[in-house]
């Protein structure tokens, strides 16, 4: 995978389709890399005529780390309602986002973001309205603390500590998945295992989550800057999301005017494979149209 300079960073990333083709950048959410987003999905949107943008946020995978930046207590912060100040914020890695269009010589794109990668899409279309041709915010939310909450077994997953031996992340991301994946698709225990290992082998930074989840909670409510968002918007929620509540999703669905909100019976916090088909269906045909 190449890599690149971007908002004085650098940034892993990976194109897939014809180059020619309208270009569709997908932002990924907490703690996760590029490799998140699974090849099949991938291959359904390029089939689809996109031509597919993945990278690695900063502080994850093979981007920039800011390990001089310390670890932060997330817990004692989230204890005592008071943000930490953060090594950065969702702005900055919307900059990263931008920087990294800039540097491929894309003027304009469809965004795709999901979790945090979802906030991260929202900022980009509201710092720089005129590089995001279509928004697609999925399991995400506005930042208004008062929606989009996590249920209690999801937070206490969230903040269990991070184990540091291979097969001990590897079962620990089982357990998490059990709890914050989609209870109406089948279960696939092993398919979880071999995405945990691919992760842990290709880049293993507990610290950059901190340092996200810091970001996020750091991050100002986007909900009036996203009362002026002009662009095509589409919001895709599963209804039984035990990480961000499914009002997080109407929320960002209310306040973008005239976007669509698509809630999926049974979808938890993932993007299940069976669900790969429907979504890229609906993704296309959303920036499509537009």
């Amino acid at each position: 995978m190449p890599s690149i300079a971007a908002n004085g960073i650098k940034i892993e990333y990976e194109a897939s389709g014809d180059p020619s083709d309208p270009p569709l950048l997908l932002v990924m959410g907490l703690g996760a890399q590029l490799i998140a987003w699974d090849d099949a999905f991938v291959r359904e949107l390029t089939s689809r005529g996109f031509y597919v943008i993945r990278f690695d946020n900063r502080d994850q995978g093979l981007s920039t780390g800011f390990d001089e930046a310390g670890v932060p207590d997330v817990a004692a912060a989230l204890m005592a309602g008071v943000p930490p100040e953060p090594a950065y914020r969702l702005s900055d890695m919307a900059d990263d986002a931008a920087g990294l269009l800039d540097a491929l010589g894309i003027g304009e794109a469809h965004v795709c973001g999901v979790s945090m990668g979802g906030m991260i899409a929202q900022s980009l279309v509201i710092r720089n309205p005129e590089k995001v041709l279509t928004l697609v915010s999925i399991m995400s939310t506005t930042g208004d603390p008062s929606v989009g909450a996590p249920h209690q077994d999801a937070l206490t997953v969230l903040l269990q500590p991070a184990p540091t031996e291979r097969d001990a992340v590897i079962e620990a991301a089982v357990k998490t998945w059990a709890v914050i994946g989609s209870p109406g698709f089948r279960r696939d225990d092993q398919r979880v295992r071999t995405a945990a290992a691919a992760a842990y082998d290709r880049a293993f930074h507990p610290d950059g989550t901190a340092r996200q989840l810091v970001a996020i909670i750091a991050s100002p409510d986007r909900t009036a800057a996203l009362g002026a968002v002009a662009c095509p918007t589409l919001v895709i929620h599963g209804e039984a999301d035990q990480l961000i509540d499914p009002s997080g999703g109407r929320a960002t669905a209310a306040a973008i005017p005239g976007a669509e909100l698509w809630t999926i019976p049974g979808m938890g916090h993932d993007l299940h494979p069976e669900l790969f088909v429907p979504i890229a269906e609906r993704i296309a045909s959303h920036c499509l149209r537009a």
